[in-house]
């Protein structure tokens, strides 16, 4: 049985008003942890830099603009130029990337396939992770 769904995905790092830079991201979504989206943006020389969001609002962001705060998704274009923008905010730093939405929306789609929308809560053992939380437990 499939557990986890990982992908390659190429981005780019947005910084006016210099070119693109290309950035490579690692795409994770894990049945164990049916809400999250795990992304690892591979920088250099900083090493792996990740971000966890929910499925939902990556869904909801490649329709329409969605998120406050740290997370921020919308489109733009359409048909096989479409992208998705993602805008990033945290203690660190500022990134607004960018990244080819069929490719995405290929990927999200095959999440949905592993655990469909509406049974996440299916996937979890609520007792353990209470009492890994309680815990300490990462």
């Amino acid at each position: 049985m499939t557990e986890c769904i990982d992908q390659m995905l190429h981005m780019e790092l947005l910084s006016a008003p210099e070119e693109p830079v290309a950035l490579p991201a690692l795409l994770s979504y894990r049945r164990r942890d049916p809400f999250a989206v795990h992304v690892t943006f591979h920088t250099e020389p900083g090493g792996p830099v990740p971000w966890v969001f929910s499925r939902e609002l990556l869904s909801q962001g490649m329709h329409e603009p969605s998120g406050e705060g740290d997370i921020r998704l919308w489109p733009s274009g359409s048909g096989p130029g479409a992208v998705l923008h993602l805008a990033l905010s945290s203690p660190h730093g500022y990134a607004r990337l960018r990244t080819p939405l069929p490719a995405l929306a290929e990927w999200l789609r095959r999440t949905y396939l592993l655990v469909p929308a509406g049974h996440e809560g299916d996937q979890m053992n609520c007792d353990a992770e209470l009492s890994r939380l309680l815990h300490g437990a990462p």
